[in-house]
């Protein structure tokens, strides 16, 4: 979720101190129309009028006129304003104004406290032509002033224009204002498309009390279903009394149906297995346009075009050399590309983490779930530059803030090393509209947190495995990145981001246990290694499920939920894994109770009925529970949560709303953004396609000016408004686009809802295993790969997959998983013997008894003494190190395959490696190459490394090998 946020000045002290050069009279407060307005005609001249000291006022031709200059980025930096305006608590008022420009521009009118905070009273746009408009605005004032302020702020245009304004009043007495939002017809379906073979409700707000008939039409409309409503009574989340209508069992395709119950019909729908495959496709080209640091263009995102961010080109300051904050550290960073975590210019590691992980998810659960369809997550399937790379370009996007992230670990040397910076933003907040490349503002590197260190240990530990088969050298730096981060963590467990700050949201978050247990679950996952395994069994939330899976289910303030949902579909060998996935299951169960007793299909059900800032993505990452219990369990009770709960998302809601920009006859799409910004400059574009609002928020101590102007007294589900000064309930971000698009791939994974159990009230359970493959044999066996093929096991429900695990001497090395029923080998030593097992599994988790087989390599003819060099470096630290290992061919015959051998000295053990299978068997270790490095030609070199750990000292091995044959020591 997004956050509460500290927004900017509305006037700026400028204003203030101007206004105090001018001896102004107090006119006595009134509720009447006597208007509190001094000389708003202006027939007296300019005064009591002031302006910002770039601007001269002129009242010469009848109206107030000032020519404003351009270069200016904020509204505030240009203002023209009255001082000393009497309220009254309770009374309500008529702000009105003539005013034109001679270029089109927005300005903002404000009736507001003089001094910081700057409170207001009204805060409006208005957008101003070369022709003369009136504009009235009609507010209620919250508190009695005698030294209120109105403003105008007109700069932030790129050109200089000239402002003029006349005949401004201010009068009481007026009809206190009553915001109706209208929700159109009474009848709330989701207004995207149903599948056919899924549940298909509505609901309909009514005050009868008695069931109601109901007719389903066709586009032609055909009456082609009709049946009775069920009646609900009155609901409290959304203060309405409904029933529920219930037309399942019509499942024949088609677009434009239209549903009528009570003398009101739906806006249309489709019935259509296709529905979701445009919104998985939009939801994840969300994030090329939010990019920093790069060009975005508009030959791949139409419309959203734009000179890249914070690239150091003026007035940009840039991101590629970003100091500490003042007093906080002495270096700087390249900081520079990942995404804008939402409608402002800051970057956020604990947001970015949870945001990136989910996309990363996505891929993970394409390569498992038995529903899943990995081609349509694969190369040239998005919106962004890099498709057609032979990378999933789910992974080429999540790799553009991975990226980021990498790089806001503190260095090495510094204090607080292996650390994550918790964010970087600007110094000030900036106003709305202001492109990313138009920031002037500084930035600066916030301190790092003990939060944001373990999300990039979970993050990169999770790169580490799912980079892996697509770029090596790019996974094990994740991985060091990870384990560095996560022993940067353990020695500063209790660092905290504070509650507070300026030009950034806070992200604050000083319970960190859930990032522990996370962040040692994707690095026991990445690894198996012994120290994470025993950080995930020990940890308190790994048995405390009550505690793990919250009513909102999870977000970046609480992550336990994704360590589970990890644990329980990446496979793994956890003694309690069974455990852990029926605690899933039950998690789901209870959001599944959720949708069943809601009238809208709703999955989220806070305790204290308070729908929270960003109440959408607790709705999603709900449902993401649900869609986790159907692939672990292919009950398609699961199922039908996620895609009931999705109605309620596209408009059966209380609201009549779709939140999903460009989907549903009525959907928002003026969400909180300083450069998707087309209702404050029509020469700006809505969000993208595909763009998720926050959603509603009935917590009013979060809310911003104009919820509190509008909402006040709303049922939860009303506490909603699509304009853009509301980021309390309209803004988009990373985060909540990130569940958005996991549950789109989801859905169009399900192109036809039916299958599954058939009673959906009994859940089957299936315990039974997959059968041993059989006819496993090697072939095609050389000095350094064999090929190894088996017999499809079967089995009940269907096979899933086949986890591999390859046997040298007494070390078993897990190789992963795979859909196929064969297997390449490479990177093998000559002359070796090695066992290579498999099982299978399926979607229950159920895994086969084993198969196995052993072969030999072939014996390689010995390369001469002295063919090869080998430089050994280390960095130590207490009681570890990592080593860096380059190998060069000094022959004249290229190396097919290399192992390098050495023994340690000093009892010294290898910990995890990179770019090389390592083994270690007592003191000596063997490194063999990966299939992307075995070949070296005469001349060239090879960089491995690995980390260790030693006890005493960490004395140099004084021998090295390759290929049996001793090598010169650099």
């Amino acid at each position: 979720m997004s956050r509460p946020r500290i927004r900017p000045p509305l006037a700026g002290a400028v204003a203030l101190a101007l206004a105090t050069t001018f001896g102004l009279t107090t006119a006595a407060a009134q509720a009447d129309e006597v208007n509190q307005i001094i000389n708003g005609d202006f027939s007296n001249g300019t005064a009591p009028w002031w302006g910002t000291p770039n601007i001269n006022l002129d009242a010469s031709s009848g109206a107030l006129c000032a020519n404003v200059p351009g270069d200016t980025l904020n509204a505030w930096d240009v203002i023209i304003g009255q001082n000393d305006i009497p309220l009254i608590e309770g009374e309500s008022y008529t702000f009105s104004f003539t005013a034109s420009a001679t270029e089109p521009v927005s300005i903002r009118a404000l009736v507001q406290e003089p001094v910081e905070p700057w409170r207001t009273q009204l805060d409006q746009r208005a957008f101003l032509g070369p022709e003369e408009q009136r504009f009235e605005y009609v507010f209620t004032s919250n508190a009695d002033w005698d030294d209120a302020q109105v403003a105008f702020q007109i700069g932030g245009s790129d050109v200089p224009w000239t402002f003029c304004v006349d005949d401004v009043a201010l009068l009481g007495g007026a009809e206190p204002p009553v915001y109706v939002p209208d929700t159109g017809p009474r009848v709330r379906v989701n207004q995207v498309g149903y599948l056919p073979h899924g549940p298909k409700k509505a609901t309909v707000v009514t005050d009868a009390t008695e069931a109601l008939t109901w007719e389903l039409a066709d586009s032609g409309g055909t009456v082609v279903a009709s049946g009775q409503t069920e009646p609900y009574g009155p609901e409290s989340s959304s203060g309405l009394n409904v029933h529920t209508v219930d037309f399942s069992s019509y499942t024949t395709s088609g677009s434009g149906y239209t549903l009528t119950v009570d003398g009101e019909t739906s806006h249309p729908f489709d019935i259509d297995e296709s529905a979701y495959e445009e919104l998985r496709v939009d939801a994840l080209s969300f994030y090329y346009p939010q990019r920093s640091g790069i060009e975005i263009l508009d030959s791949i995102a139409p419309g959203y075009g734009r000179a890249a961010g914070h690239v150091g080109v003026p007035p940009n300051q840039g991101d590629t050399d970003v100091p500490c904050a003042p007093g906080t550290c002495d270096y700087s960073l390249d900081v520079s590309g990942g995404w804008y975590d939402a409608g402002d210019h800051g970057k956020y590691v604990v947001n970015g983490g949870i945001s990136v992980h989910q996309l990363m998810n996505i891929y993970e659960r394409a390569q498992r779930a038995e529903t899943a369809q990995p081609d349509k997550l694969g190369d040239s399937t998005l919106r962004l530059p890099e498709t057609g790379n032979g990378v999933p370009d789910v992974l080429d996007e999540a790799r553009w803030e991975m990226e980021f992230l990498l790089s806001m670990q503190v260095p090495e040397g510094e204090p607080l090393a292996g650390m994550a910076h918790h964010k970087i933003h600007d110094e000030q907040w900036t106003g709305l509209p202001l492109l990313p490349a138009n920031d002037p503002q500084p930035r600066y590197l916030q301190p790092p947190s003990t939060a944001a260190t373990l999300n990039l240990a979970a993050t990169a530990a999770q790169c580490a495995r799912v980079f892996q088969p697509y770029d090596a050298d790019f996974a094990a730096e994740c991985l060091e990145a990870a384990e560095t981060a996560w022993d940067a963590a353990k020695a500063h467990p209790a660092v905290y981001a504070p509650a507070f700050g300026e030009g950034g949201g806070p992200y604050n978050d000083n319970n960190v246990t859930d990032e522990f247990y996370w962040a040692a679950a994707e690095l026991f996952l990445t690894t198996g290694a012994q120290e994470y395994r025993d950080a995930v069994t020990s940890s308190p939330l790994h048995t405390d499920d009550e505690e793990v899976f919250r009513d909102g289910g999870f977000d970046w303030g609480w992550t336990a939920p994704l360590a589970r949902i990890q644990l329980a579909t990446i496979p793994n060998d956890l003694a309690d894994r069974d455990r852990v996935r029926d605690s899933v299951v039950a998690a789901a169960d209870g959001y599944l109770a959720n949708v069943e007793s809601s009238p809208w299909g709703l999955s989220y059900k806070p305790g204290n009925g308070v729908f929270v800032w960003g109440s959408n993505s607790a709705v999603l990452n709900t449902m993401v529970v649900m869609a986790v219990a159907f692939d672990l369990t292919g009950d398609t009770k699961y199922r039908d949560g996620v895609l009931e709960g999705m109605d309620y998302i596209f408009g059966r809601n209380a609201l009549n709303q779709s939140y999903v920009t460009g989907y549903g006859e009525k959907d928002s799409r003026n969400q909180h953004s300083r450069w998707y910004a087309h209702q404050l400059d029509p020469r700006l574009p809505n969000p993208p396609k595909g763009t998720l609002a926050g959603g509603p928020n009935s917590d009013a101590s979060t809310w911003d000016p104009k919820a509190q102007s509008t909402l006040t007294g709303c049922a939860p589900q009303m506490c909603y408004i699509d304009d853009i000064e509301s980021w309390a309930t309209n803004e988009l971000t990373i985060n909540w686009n990130a569940p958005l698009s996991w549950i789109a791939s989801f859905i169009a994974d399900q192109d036809d809802a039916g299958g599954g159990s058939e009673d959906p009230e009994e859940p089957v359970e299936d315990t039974e295993p997959p059968t041993a493959p059989t006819g496993l044999k090697a072939t095609g066996v050389t000095t350094d790969s064999a090929t190894v093929s088996w017999n499809a096991a079967t089995d009940n429900v269907g096979v899933v997959g086949y986890e591999l695990v390859l046997q040298h001497t007494d070390t078993l090395a897990p190789l992963g998983t795979t859909t196929q029923t064969s297997y390449q080998l490479e990177g093998l030593r000559p002359g070796q013997t090695y066992t290579f097992w498999v099982y299978a599994y399926d979607a229950a988790g159920n895994r086969s008894p084993s198969a196995k087989v052993t072969f030999t390599t072939e014996e390689e003819d010995e390369q001469p003494t002295g063919s090869c060099t080998v430089s050994y470096t280390t960095s130590d630290w207490p009681g570890g190190f990592t080593a860096s290992v380059v190998l060069t061919n000094t022959g004249t015959t290229p190396w097919n395959g290399w192992t390098l051998g050495f023994t340690f000295p000093s009892g010294q053990r290898v910990t995890q490696g990179w770019s090389a299978t390592w083994v270690q068997t007592g003191d000596q270790v063997t490194a063999t190459s990966m299939s992307w490095n075995s070949s070296v030609a005469p001349g060239q070199s090879v960089t491995i490394g690995f980390n260790g750990s030693w006890t005493g000292s960490n004395t140099r091995p004084a021998e090295f090998t390759v290929n049996g044959g001793s090598c010169s020591v650099a």
